[in-house]
């Protein structure tokens, strides 16, 4: 594909500035970007023009119908569509969209997850078109993105209370950014590129595992004889059949404007990664969700079945989605860009103990924003960080902010040429710092990269939750520093005061360490390894006070998210525990039986024709097959009856902390009989693909 290929390809869905310039009047171009740039409102008269062009657009790129496209609190997002024809009185139709259709929409909301925001009875909801986000086309439909609430106005979605955070931090960056004396920003954004982790595995296979298809991961498999050990595949050549799925995903997300950049063989085998260009936080949160949906579809289209979950495989690397965050203003100036002298640069630092602080005040929120049940089963493994939320800085930062707490002069450490031992190959200079893959929470150069998240979730709440408490943060510095009479003298003594008291959350080692886990106790750091006792936090009045104090989340939205998340946690666990019941009663114990049927048939065989005969092989086979099948029909039954002592219980906490302490072990003992009966069993006769089949079904 050449650049002229590329430039009509790229965006060709979407509705963005360059056809609205084409396609808009100019005062009404002029008003939408006001609205889209400076968060004003936007009148109807505006919006019904904007509507006739959109809809002229969409039919000529063979659309006949719209939706009002959302994300609620389920994880993926939701669309109802309809057509864009009206009857024209005569008995035929035309083709019509007004700026009311466009504005809102009205979906049920009874069936939607809300807390107990709305009763099942309460069915009215509204979808509000977000013009700061581009309308596309997929199929024949023209999506136009929106926030969801409920009749009474509460926020019922995942995009609502990130386009409030990213108020929350415009208003309070900007309010630093004037004590600097910078007044051609107009607005601060954050920025974010979300790197996604993915499997891919033959639908074939997908289709026989029941555990996959209800569940996104396996819930039995015994370990393949072949996994990562050797590191071959990491960054290795891309099998055909992945690189063709590859090339079709950029194409596909090329035309909705997304900005596929990098894509590699992650570490376990079977495993990819794909990571885009950043952009604005509201814009990446779409794209990711468009992504993920794209990479399903996309998948199956070569005949493969794409897995999201944060632990498809036990004893493999489990995916992630690597969060790059960074603030800038409208005027290009990435605020967390240190420069060639970060401790000279005031601005900077202030930008960067903001950070600090907010994620050492509010770690449970880091934590919380990523806690889900899939995550659970990756955080602390040797391919995640641990659930305890810390930062590295790197040895040059931390050397500065070391010299800025202790009053000594910082002495700037020279470049470092690379000299790699052949002179052929080019110069280049080391960069100042190492990177920390282990670290929850890392600075990269101008950036953070958030590790935490899981491959499946949405971005928004971790977006939601960083870009408050740094507004937080930012807005407390403001009021201390706004009257101050000594600007610098308060401004340094502030920087040096904050890296006294929040320096604990800086951690330049190896997370995966057993000996971080006592030293962040000695720290004073959280640890919330569950989701249950995460979850809890999110209700605790210092954070419900943050909410609400910058107009993300009232308390009745706060409390609904944490019942919802919560329920959604204990819902995820009867699902798996019953699949897993199921899965043993109707596939593997016929399965193990007809083998030891056979095995028992042989015998008798063997004997009938030679009474000497020896059948200590059938005999061997037997009693173990024997032992492991009694076990495992008790732990199938063990599992059931903790699922139906648990049954009781009516708080939503006790019941995902069952789940969790009583319901996970219970499953987790059940899975290690049955795995130790596929080692044994025929291979013809067990009837789940294994491991090695699906982790190496696409070479």
């Amino acid at each position: 594909m050449d650049q002229t290929d590329m430039h009509s390809l790229f965006g060709s869905k979407v509705f963005n500035d360059a056809v609205m310039l084409d396609r808009l009047p100019r005062d009404v171009y002029r008003a939408l970007r006001k609205t889209m740039e400076k968060g004003t409102h936007l009148e109807l008269d505006i919006a019904n023009v904007v509507a006739s062009a959109m809809k002229d657009w969409a039919v000529e790129q063979g659309a006949t119908h719209f939706t009002h496209w959302f994300q609620p609190m389920t994880g993926v997002t939701a669309e109802k569509h309809d057509s864009f024809i009206t009857p024209d009185g005569s008995g035929s139709v035309i083709m019509e969209f007004s700026g009311r259709e466009l504005v809102r929409g009205e979906p049920d909301a009874s069936s939607f997850p809300s807390g107990g925001l709305r009763a099942t009875f309460e069915a009215r909801g509204y979808t509000a078109w977000d013009p700061t986000a581009y309308a596309f086309i997929r199929g024949h439909t023209l999506y136009i993105p929106t926030v969801f609430c409920s009749y009474g106005g509460e926020a019922l979605d995942k995009k609502t209370p990130l386009l409030r955070s990213m108020d929350a931090i415009n208003r309070q960056a900007l309010r630093v950014l004037r004590l600097f004396g910078n007044t051609n920003a107009s607005r601060v954004i954050t920025t974010v590129g979300p790197e996604q982790e993915y499997f891919l595995i033959d639908r074939k296979l997908y289709e026989k595992r029941r555990d996959l298809k209800c569940c996104g991961r396996t819930l039995f498999g015994a370990r393949p004889p072949k996994g990562q050990e050797l590191a071959d595949h990491y960054f290795g050549s891309i099998p055909p059949r992945v690189s063709a799925f590859m090339a079709q995903l950029d194409r596909e997300l090329w035309r909705l404007g997304v900005l596929a950049k990098t894509e590699h063989n992650e570490v376990a085998p079977a495993q990819h990664e794909l990571a885009p260009i950043y952009t604005t936080t509201n814009l990446a949160c779409d794209h990711n969700q468009l992504t993920m949906e794209l990479m399903k579809t996309v998948a199956a289209q070569h005949g493969m079945a794409c897995l999201l979950h944060e632990k498809p495989f036990a004893g493999v690397n489990g995916s992630g989605k690597h969060n790059n965050w960074s603030i800038s203003t409208d005027t290009g100036m990435n605020l967390l860009e240190p420069g060639g002298t970060p401790y000279e640069n005031a601005q900077f630092l202030l930008f960067l103990c903001a950070v600090i602080e907010a994620v050492d005040e509010y770690q449970d929120l880091l934590r919380v924003s990523v806690a889900s049940a899939g995550n659970d089963h990756r955080l602390g493994a040797n391919e995640a960080p641990p659930a305890i939320v810390s930062m590295f800085l790197g040895d040059e930062l931390t050397d500065i902010l070391h010299a800025i707490e202790s009053g000594t002069l910082y002495v700037g450490k020279e470049q470092v040429q690379m000299e790699i031992g052949a002179t052929v190959l080019p110069h280049f200079f080391r960069d100042a710092t190492d990177r920390n893959r282990t670290s929850p929470f890392a600075f990269t150069g101008n950036k953070f990269e958030f590790r935490m998240l899981g491959s499946a979730q949405s971005i928004a709440g971790p977006n939601t939750v960083l870009n408050t408490i740094v507004a937080d943060v930012l807005g407390k510095y403001a009021d201390r520093l706004e009257h101050s009479v000594q600007f610098q003298k308060d401004l340094d003594e502030l920087i040096r005061t904050v890296i006294h008291d929040h320096k604990r959350i800086i951690f330049n080692g190896n997370n995966y360490s057993p000996q971080w886990v006592a030293e962040a106790e000695q720290r004073g750091l959280t640890n919330l390894p569950g989701t249950p006792e995460a979850l809890r936090t999110l209700i605790d009045p210092k954070n419900i006070a943050l909410f609400t104090r910058h107009g993300v989340f009232t308390e009745a939205e706060v409390r609904s998210r944490y019942a919802i998340l919560l329920e959604n946690y204990s819902k995820i666990g009867h699902i798996e525990a019953l699949t897993m019941i199921d899965m043993v009663n109707q596939e593997i114990i016929p399965a193990v039986v007809t083998y030891q049927s056979q095995l028992a048939q042989l015998a008798a065989n063997k004997k009938l024709a030679q009474s000497e005969a020896s059948i200590a092989l059938e005999d061997g086979l037997l009693k173990k097959l024997s032992r492991l099948s009694e076990c495992l029909v008790k732990r199938t039954q063990s599992l059931s009856d903790c699922l139906m002592e648990i049954k009781p219980i009516q708080d939503p906490y006790q019941l995902a902390s069952a789940y969790r302490e009583r319901i996970y072990p219970a499953m987790t003992e059940l899975r290690c009989v049955a795995d130790n009966l596929e080692l044994i069993c025929g291979r013809d006769h067990w009837p789940l693909p294994s491991y090695g089949d699906m982790l190496f079904s696409i070479e």
